[in-house]
């Protein structure tokens, strides 16, 4: 074991005495404790799902030309249909899934399209996606740019 100075307010350390007591080990112990239920939830903490990305760059490929010709919503679904896929909302994004069987391939914007994006693109959410309202955002925010106001 390794020994490490450790300095500690009045009330911590009070704090720390009355746990030690109560559980009848050492106030080292108490700390040791804690750290390791620390770490583990820090290990345990949830990781961004990130696709493979031998899997992303075929599929980067082979729709880039779905995503940029779409005019609409609709447009985009149909084809990303007809070679299989699906959007799906995610969060506050969406995900490319597999058409038959739902499976979750990987996020929109590791395809290089952002719900953000996408919602720019087609000025009209992703249907029945929770989060409309950014969509007032993206609105306000250009419509406030100066760039807009040059126009």
């Amino acid at each position: 074991m390794h020994e490490i100075i450790l300095k500690l307010s009045e009330t911590t350390f009070a704090a720390l005495s009355s746990v030690a007591k109560a559980e009848d080990v050492s106030i080292g112990q108490v700390i040791r404790d804690a750290i390791n239920r620390d770490l583990s939830r820090r290990e345990k903490a949830k990781t961004p799902v990130r696709a493979d990305e031998r899997l992303v760059a075929p599929l980067r490929a082979l729709l880039a030309d779905d995503f940029a010709y779409a005019r609409d919503w609709d447009d985009l679904m149909h084809r990303l249909r007809k070679k299989g896929y699906r959007l799906a909302e995610a969060g506050g994004g969406l995900i490319l899934q597999n058409h038959a069987s739902g499976q979750r391939l990987c996020k929109g914007s590791e395809l290089g399209y952002s719900y953000t994006q996408l919602l720019r693109k087609f000025d009209a959410p992703f249907p029945g996606h929770a989060h409309n309202a950014l969509l007032n955002r993206i609105r306000y925010e250009t419509s406030s740019s100066p760039a807009h106001d040059m126009r």
